[in-house]
């Protein structure tokens, strides 16, 4: 989930016209689980083929990749690789928590309260190897590129932006502004049109951009004091300070010149872990040497292939949806000729 910077982190609505022709570097993993968690029935179950095996990423890819190439967004898809062991134990309590919720999906199912069911579902996803390898096999044929992190992909998205190679990178997770992202997008694959829980009512939810310099000039932080009040909040790698949130974090930082200082003054220091090793990690994660990559045009027969004849998609919509973005993109590329001219 990342740490929660939320009552510190101003942002700004970010109109579509403003991502065109930019390139935005996703957090593959972070997104994926966003699709599996909203993409399913009214109890909660995930989308299936005709063998079982879950469509739900891939319908969410499939379907926010066009209308990202559609407003002349570049995605390019950072992977995960191997999670540090700092992370072990927030991946264990991770599986616990939706083991939890599959009983509570599973009992509200049987009792008949569906919309009660599909809120627990939500916190049951799980995202295999099989899965991810699937979602790269359909960004090739879409014509994205796709970017293979050593570690966490956040932290490698992060690097693509602050070497120019990408404009922002996309993720729901604030950690991407620890790793030193200089721009981060959130709700780039959410937004839309979203009903609340338990009510009749929707919400529009748009793009939102924040700006790393802007945040710490806003904090009068430097980037490694905000790793520190992340680390006194709680991050994946360590539970945080009890009582300690975002504004009283601020305080025990500010002015601070070490966070060997700070720890000085906390009393109980079982939440901060081994923060010297998560203080590092944050500002110097491994991270992969990444050649320039191109962007082609979406190959609409292996699109069909991939979708349809592995995973039972409707050939019809899944062939009208390919057209109308082969003739987006005709008309967009005749436009842009047309203006060099």
């Amino acid at each position: 989930m990342g740490v929660d910077l939320g009552a510190l982190a101003e942002s700004r609505t970010l109109q579509w016209s403003e991502l065109g022709g930019k390139v935005v570097a996703v957090d593959a993993y972070n997104t994926l689980y966003q699709f599996l968690s909203s993409i399913r029935g009214a109890d909660g179950s995930l989308l299936t083929d005709t063998q079982g095996r879950v469509t739900s990423h891939l319908t969410g890819l499939f379907y926010r990749s066009v209308k990202w190439l559609e407003a002349g967004i570049k995605p390019v898809f950072v992977f995960d690789g191997k999670p540090p062991d700092l992370k072990r134990k927030t991946l264990a309590e991770r599986r616990e928590r939706k083991e939890v919720a599959e009983e509570a999906r599973s009992s509200a199912v049987s009792e008949g309260r569906l919309e009660d069911a599909r809120m627990y579902a939500q916190a049951t996803s799980k995202l295999t190897p099989q899965m991810a390898e699937q979602a790269k096999q359909l960004l090739a044929a879409m014509g994205i590129p796709c970017v293979q992190a050593p570690s966490e992909g956040e932290a490698q998205a992060a690097e693509l932006a602050r070497k120019g190679m990408a404009w922002a990178s996309a993720s729901q997770d604030y950690d991407s502004l620890l790793f030193g992202c200089p721009r981060l997008v959130r709700n780039l694959s959410t937004s839309g049109r979203r009903k609340l829980p338990r009510k009749s009512e929707y919400v529009e939810i748009e793009p939102q951009l924040f700006e790393l310099d802007s945040i710490l000039s806003h904090a009068s932080l430097t980037r490694q004091q905000l790793v520190w009040l992340a680390m006194l909040v709680g991050t994946d790698y360590n539970d945080g300070v009890m009582g300690v949130g975002p504004k009283k974090a601020l305080k025990l930082v500010g002015g601070a010149k070490s966070f060997k200082e700070i720890v000085s003054t906390i009393p109980d220091k079982t939440g901060l872990g081994h923060w010297e090793e998560i203080e590092q990690f944050f500002l110097h994660p491994p991270l992969a040497e990444v050649q320039p990559f191109s962007f082609r045009h979406p190959d609409k027969p292996a699109v069909v292939a991939l979708l349809c004849g592995q995973f039972d998609f409707s050939s019809e919509r899944v062939g009208r949806t390919m057209d109308g973005l082969i003739s987006q993109q005709k008309e967009a590329g005749a436009q842009t000729k047309l203006g060099e001219w």
